[in-house]
């Protein structure tokens, strides 16, 4: 027996998925068509966003850092002179884990606002914050 009949007969599959299992799987995708391009682009959106939000705070951050390298910098040197215990009480309360939540769940509402795809807008948005 030629080997390409051998590899023929091997890459047939051995058994096909029951009818039954095939039609519902039809029968959920016939469901859920109508709303798989709002899934799908809510999802997307929400992606895009997450990670946009996630560089442009990376490249905030490091400006913040070069900020306090430059007043440090400065009060080495005797130009400036700065209260870090004040400016610390102005930024504790900003620090704190119910205000962190506040800020994240007014974010959330901002950007889904008036939005059909929220749901998928969401955990979309969290994909692109973990990955960005």
């Amino acid at each position: 027996m030629p080997i390409t009949t051998l590899l023929a007969q091997s890459a047939k599959p051995t058994t096909s998925p029951p009818a039954a299992s095939q039609g519902a799987i039809d029968g959920a995708f016939n469901a859920l068509a109508p709303y798989l391009g709002q899934i799908s682009f809510g999802a997307l959106a929400g992606f895009a966003t997450g990670y946009a939000l996630k560089k442009v705070g990376r490249v905030a951050l490091v400006i913040f850092g070069l900020l306090f390298i430059a007043v440090q910098l400065l009060a080495y040197y005797g130009v400036v002179q700065v209260d870090w215990l004040r400016i610390q009480s102005y930024a504790d309360p900003l620090l704190k884990r119910e205000s962190l939540q506040g800020f994240f769940n007014s974010l959330v509402a901002i950007l889904t606002n008036n939005v059909p795809f929220a749901g998928a807008f969401v955990p979309g948005f969290l994909l692109g914050l973990r990955f960005g």
